[in-house]
């Protein structure tokens, strides 16, 4: 119904209106806002047009072959259907959406269920194009009127990733902020049929797989549950990273099991294992308190499973922290 809701709003929208802007977009889509503009054609007015007549009969007797204009008198109005459009939105929605029912059905991501079963190692992530770079976005302190600066390109040979800006700690001069000094990327949230929010699942596995290359910065691995509270929309599970330095690569394996939860940067008192059958996305944050320039190139993110790893979780609760522990 909520899709319903925003494509009939953008409809009345887009007929008072006859050119659509950038704000329809969310309404009815990048799709959609391309269809119609590759159908709008210029509108001259009766002066224009006449001078505009004149100077093609001008043009006919010399340039007859080369010159061809595309007049539109003021009666011809453009041939632009926004019910065809939607139709075609819809149609691309409800396709997706048969392709993952189908792939349900063959197991899970398309695959037999025996051989997902049977997998030990998966890549999740890797950066081999720009379409790679687009699952992801970066973000800093300027949201809160700091001064670093982080950006997010393909590296050498596009065979990975790189993360590169300026960490400032210089605290916003607005009077409230007495903190600043952070950069971050975080992975966008999978996208299904009418853009529902996907999850990843990955509780055969035990441990995060990354191959890095860093200047010698420590980082936090931070990876999110999929929830739809919006009081628990800055809770995340961390943990440690730290980059070598130096032209070398390096391979980080961390169980999931060592991951802390916290809320707001704040470590918890009450610790709680990371729910691996749903999760949402996965970020690296550097905030070191270190002035100066920073860079980390990734080749790849994925999970695996560690047999030589059986710890289920590194944290201790007490019943006196979490009631839930009393029996």
């Amino acid at each position: 119904m909520a899709l319903v809701h925003k494509l009939l709003r953008g409809t009345y929208i887009l007929r008072k209106f006859s050119k659509p802007t950038s704000a329809l977009y969310p309404f009815l889509g990048v799709r959609f806002a391309e269809y119609s503009s590759s159908l709008q054609k210029p509108v001259a007015s009766p002066g224009k047009a006449s001078s505009q007549r004149k100077t093609e009969g001008d043009l006919q007797g010399d340039h007859q072959k080369e010159v061809a204009l595309d007049i539109t008198s003021p009666e011809e109005k453009p041939d632009v259907s926004f019910d065809k459009a939607i139709r075609d939105e819809a149609m691309y929605h409800f396709r997706h959406l048969k392709d993952e029912i189908v792939a349900h059905w063959r197991g899970p991501e398309g695959r037999p269920l025996h051989d997902v079963l049977l997998e030990q190692a998966k890549v999740v992530w890797q950066f081999r194009g720009k379409e790679d770079l687009d699952k992801w976005t970066v973000t800093s302190d300027k949201t809160i009127g700091g001064r670093s600066e982080v950006f997010l390109k393909m590296g050498k040979n596009n065979q990975s990733a790189l993360l590169y800006g300026t960490l400032s700690c210089e605290a916003p001069q607005d009077g409230e902020s007495t903190r600043s000094g952070y950069c971050a990327m975080i992975s966008r949230i999978p996208r299904g049929a009418f853009e529902r929010k996907m999850s990843y699942d990955w509780s055969q596995f035990n441990t995060l797989y990354l191959r890095v290359r860093g200047d010698g910065r420590p980082w936090m691995v931070n990876i999110k549950e999929d929830i739809d509270f919006f009081q628990r929309r800055n809770q995340m599970y961390s943990y440690f990273m730290f980059t070598r330095g130096g032209p070398y690569w390096q391979e980080v394996k961390i169980p999931f099991s060592k991951f802390f939860f916290s809320n707001r940067g704040r470590i918890r008192d009450v610790q709680h294992e990371l729910p691996l059958d749903k999760i949402s996305s996965i970020g690296f944050t550097l905030a070191d308190k270190v002035d100066g320039p920073f860079f980390l190139e990734i080749d790849f993110i994925g999970v695996f499973t560690d047999p030589a790893h059986t710890e289920e979780f590194a944290y201790e609760n007490s019943p006196e922290l979490n009631p839930r522990l009393v029996k």
